[in-house]
């Protein structure tokens, strides 16, 4: 089996995302319900400039369940976000992107919107009428210390994967819309019930991130999670059950391993 390499810049875009979700969600302070699936329903996510960051901040957002608020002044940037699916609105005024907000804030929804104009204009405007977001892009050289901090809101930690966190990726030799779907379902099964969050990332993040994750799928996790999927995708694949070869390759811990999966009568 000789798959491409998958596009460095999909992949890193892609654990870009996870880990700002991992991010929203440990500093969100989401509880569980037993209502309703866990996530950032009713919170606001400024995302600042639509730049690399911002970008993956509002598909992040979107996955946690927050509302995510970031502004461009350039045409480009704020045609491409629309276009890649990571804008839901693309909006002209402080005015009309809050009377978004406001109604998915008030109903606990999921909306990413871009306001076409300068996000120090932005915030400005955004200070003197008193709105407040729940959490914040992580300070860089260029944005230090947002003015929204002292007010109480809650600016992300820097991008960081965890010392004791495997990055774990799989894919298919073809026909993903069909086969990505069922090693989705092994490794939601192989996740503890208390793994809500990344129980979330698996049934989301393909929505959310569109044709970005059409040829594969990433997840951070720990070392149990590794061997039980691998284990449970053999088993499938052997049995017949996913019918095209399997790629799935392992990272982290000082390791970089890759697992190549072929059902029978058909060769690596």
């Amino acid at each position: 089996m000789a798959l491409d390499p998958i596009e460095p810049a999909a992949l890193e875009f892609i654990l870009q995302v996870e880990r700002h979700y991992a991010s929203l969600i440990a500093a969100g302070g989401t509880e569980l319900d037993a209502n309703s699936e866990p996530g950032l329903g009713g919170n606001l996510l400024y995302a600042g400039r639509l730049d690399a960051v911002g970008r993956a901040l509002l598909v992040a957002g979107n996955i946690a369940g927050a509302a995510s608020l970031a502004a461009a002044s350039d045409a480009a940037a704020q045609k491409q976000a629309i276009n890649d699916g990571v804008a839901d609105f693309l909006v002209t005024t402080l005015s009309e992107a809050l009377r978004i907000l406001k109604n998915q804030i008030r109903k606990r929804e999921t909306v990413a919107v871009c306001i076409a104009s300068a996000p120090e204009t932005v915030e400005q405007e955004m200070l003197e009428r008193g709105v407040l977001p729940d959490l914040l892009r992580p300070a860089d050289e260029s944005s230090g210390h947002s003015p929204f901090v002292s007010q109480g809101a809650r600016q992300l930690p820097p991008l960081a994967l965890g010392t004791n966190s495997i990055l774990l990726t799989w894919r298919v030799a073809s026909a993903p819309a069909l086969w990505l779907p069922k090693l989705d379902a092994i490794a939601l099964d192989s996740l503890r019930d208390e793994d809500w969050s990344a129980r979330r990332w698996l049934r989301l993040a393909p929505r959310y991130l569109g044709r970005m994750a059409q040829g594969f799928r990433l997840i951070c996790c720990d070392r149990e999670f590794k061997a039980g999927f691998i284990e449970r995708a053999r088993a499938k694949v052997e049995r017949g059950e996913i019918a095209v070869p399997v790629e799935i390759h392992v990272s982290g811990e000082g390791m970089s391993e890759q697992c190549r999966l072929s059902p029978p009568g058909i060769s690596e």
